[in-house]
């Protein structure tokens, strides 16, 4: 299984995971600053250093394993920003801008890679395909992580936003699922396709969603960038 998996192969996926989901957390880290909140200045995670937000297992030993193993998807985690909501100068808008900020990180970074393939030609030849590699990898894995984080549900960035902009009378009651949002992940997108598996069903309904929205977002931007 591993004998197929080389240092090119980990070099250009690792890397640009590394960079979106470190940046991601460092963006969140930055808007509560900014908003009020100092618990993650104080903590020294208002940095663009990658190995501040760095989680052992979250960014490097499992992205690996998917990797070695030759998983049909890549995914990681940095260490989450510690954010004292109370501290926000307004709570429940400002909890909408910290969340917001990692996707939007994710999609200006998606930007500026796509814009970065028109130098394509100024890189010697003989760095050309690791470049492109990298920059193909990292455009799609930030897009990818981007929307992924902006699924409505506690603790992703779209669940707490959705906490921030419902009534209080929805967005209570959302709040509370947090604790179990990653079961409530881990069932949505691994445990229900398989339930429908054995039905002779279709129920992989979220992968679906993100796939398509995935697509959207990859012909808007590569358009928008004049890589159509």
């Amino acid at each position: 299984m591993f004998s197929n998996i080389s240092l090119y192969a980990v070099s250009v996926w690792v890397l640009p995971l590394l960079l979106a989901i470190t940046l991601h957390e460092a963006a969140h880290a930055f808007a509560a600053y900014r908003l009020g909140d100092n618990t993650a200045w104080q903590l020294g995670r208002v940095s663009l250093n990658p190995f501040k937000h760095i989680d052992p297992f979250g960014t490097v030993i499992l992205p690996g394993l998917l990797l070695l193993s030759q998983s049909p998807f890549l995914f990681g985690y940095a260490k989450p920003v510690p954010v004292n909501f109370r501290n926000l100068n307004h709570p429940r808008l400002d909890m909408v801008w910290v969340a917001l900020a990692g996707p939007a990180t994710n999609i200006v970074l998606a930007v500026l890679v796509a814009l970065a393939f028109h130098i394509m030609p100024l890189v010697p030849a003989d760095a050309a395909q690791w470049t492109a590699d990298n920059l193909k990898n990292a455009f799609l894995i930030n897009i990818v992580l981007a929307i992924f984080n902006m699924l409505p549900i506690p603790p992703l960035d779209g669940g707490r936003v959705a906490v921030g902009l419902l009534p209080r009378v929805l967005a209570y009651p959302l709040s509370r699922l947090e604790p179990y949002g990653m079961l409530i992940l881990i069932g949505l997108l691994i445990l229900l396709p398989i339930l429908g598996s054995q039905l002779g069903l279709n129920l992989d309904v979220i992968s679906a969603i993100l796939r398509t929205l995935t697509g959207y977002v990859i012909r808007a931007l590569l358009f928008i960038t004049g890589n159509a």
